[in-house]
């Protein structure tokens, strides 16, 4: 019998990033969730404690997984802990008005082992807060985890667990794919990416330069902007944008300026 293939890229690229970590312990089962399941890229943003990867509590909760947290990086913003990465998926029980596309883990885990050069990363909140809405906003997509409406709160590193284990059984060849996820590129049947995706910073700093030509050209006002940018940068998010159709769209907005001051 022969053993499935797997997708390896997945499990080098894919990050596990946890933003404003409460508890230790919880750092260090994630890190045991993520090696059980052959993943080891994490990243903290501003653990609300200090020396968050020695810890005792962590160390003990990593159980074996010592080498994941000896390899993790602490870094001060999302910026840094996005460096690189071209797709981000936010992780949240809550859903938002104006969020990404809403997919379940399995969906997500499909599309991502069906495009083998993604760099994606995976986002987690605090443990009472969970995720701003400005970074909800900025991610390609909201994964929710399908569970008992009644009582859908998933501790941490559970909730990463269910994660890591959808990307690994995606990553086995001939893994089920939903209808919905994109087919690679070069299916003559079907759209993938055919470019290079667009990183989140390049996405950012489109969006930020759309709002200032939409400011100049007077379609947007600054001082009441309401919700045209939440609702602009959840359309785009749909696109899953390449990094060309990113700079049409930063050579549109400059135009548009252009255009008006002539």
């Amino acid at each position: 019998m022969n053993l499935p293939e797997i997708n390896t890229n997945l499990f080098k690229q894919l990050r596990f990033i946890l933003v404003e970590t409460s508890r230790a312990g919880n750092i260090g089962a994630v890190a045991r969730a993520m090696k059980t399941m052959g993943f080891s890229d994490l990243v903290l943003v501003t653990p609300r404690f200090d020396n968050a990867l020695d810890d005792p509590e962590a160390v003990a909760f990593a159980s074996g997984a010592g080498d994941i947290l000896a390899g993790a990086r602490v870094v001060g913003g999302m910026a840094e802990a996005l460096d690189g990465i071209n797709f981000a998926a936010a992780v949240s029980a809550r859903l938002r008005e104006y969020s990404p596309p809403v997919l379940t883990p399995r969906e997500v885990a499909g599309q991502l082992a069906a495009q083998p050069d993604l760099r994606a990363a995976l986002i987690f909140g605090n443990e009472r807060f969970g995720l701003p809405n400005e970074i909800v906003e900025k991610c390609n997509v909201l994964i929710n985890i399908p569970a008992n409406p009644e009582y859908s709160s998933l501790n941490l590193s559970q909730a990463a667990q269910v994660l890591a284990y959808e990307c690994r059984m995606a990553a086995l060849d001939g893994a089920p794919l939903s209808m919905s996820v994109r087919q690679p590129a070069g299916d003559a049947n079907e759209i993938g990416f055919q470019g290079e995706a667009a990183s989140l910073a390049q996405i950012e700093g489109m969006y930020e330069h759309l709002e200032q030509s939409l400011v100049e050209i007077g379609f947007l006002d600054a001082g009441n902007p309401r919700k045209l940018m939440p609702r602009l940068k959840r359309m785009f998010a749909r696109a899953q944008l390449e990094k060309e159709e990113v700079n049409i769209l930063r050579g549109i907005a400059r135009h548009m300026v252009g255009k008006r001051k002539d």
